[in-house]
């Protein structure tokens, strides 16, 4: 396993804890400008929690992520701005929904894909479960309220395609690379992208770390633009 691997679990692991002082010892260990869109969530938890340290690395952060500049990188660069105190808090009604589960339903299958969130919860509901919940007779009856839920439609694998080409054409050694533009044409790009991928296992964890980052910032962007903003759902730390 890599190192930035290894710093993406560290990380990913203290953001599912909600361990503020863990995500700072994370992000004290080495370089993390891969990981920044997982950084700034942990930070933000890191904020909230007093954790030492958390303030030079949340404006560090910021900064990195407005010159960076993906999709959700301004969004969640200003999140993080007024957690510092440095602007005021945007206008976006908090909601403590899971970015990875959300980008599943964003990104998905066409056909099967899409949901809704429980803006009571943050819970994201994809369409299968909705239905199942149907079909079995399980949904609560409030399931109908029209203020309950925040419709979410699938946009389907365009952006995760352009990943892909944008992925290859950071790749420096241009053999590989060549090998890559080929496997991403035609029907099955996703499957033989992967495949070709796998022979590298270095190129194949950078690959995820990007993805995921790509994805967290599509989903987060797509909050702000419904009026939300995520806040990173997680247990307390003991005192």
């Amino acid at each position: 396993m890599g190192r930035v691997d290894d710093r993406r679990v560290a990380l990913r692991g203290a953001v599912f804890d909600a361990d503020g002082r863990r995500v700072v010892v994370a992000l004290s260990k080495g370089p993390w400008d891969e990981l920044l869109q997982l950084a700034g969530d942990g930070l933000l938890i890191a904020l909230a929690q007093g954790a030492e340290g958390a303030p030079d690395l949340a404006r560090r952060c910021a900064e990195q992520l407005r010159e960076r500049a993906w999709e959700g990188d301004d969004d969640l660069a200003d999140q993080l701005d007024a957690a510092l105190g440095d602007r005021p808090a945007p206008t976006l009604r908090p909601l403590p929904v899971d970015l990875e589960d959300l980008a599943g339903i964003l990104e998905g299958d066409p056909v099967h894909g899409g949901g809704r969130i429980d803006v009571r919860t943050g819970e994201v509901w994809p369409l299968a479960a909705i239905d199942y919940a149907r079909e079995v007779g399980e949904e609560d009856p409030d399931d109908e309220a029209p203020d309950r839920w925040l419709p979410v439609s699938c946009e389907g694998s365009r952006a995760a395609y352009g990943d892909m080409e944008d992925f290859v054409e950071g790749i420096s050694d241009r053999d590989r690379a060549d090998r890559l533009s080929i496997a991403i044409s035609g029907r099955g790009a996703f499957r033989r992208f992967k495949d070709v991928l796998g022979r590298w296992p270095g190129e194949l964890e950078a690959w995820y770390t990007f993805s995921e980052e790509r994805q967290r910032g599509r989903a987060r962007a797509w909050l702000a633009a419904a009026g939300y903003s995520p806040r990173v759902p997680g247990r307390p730390t003991a005192p």
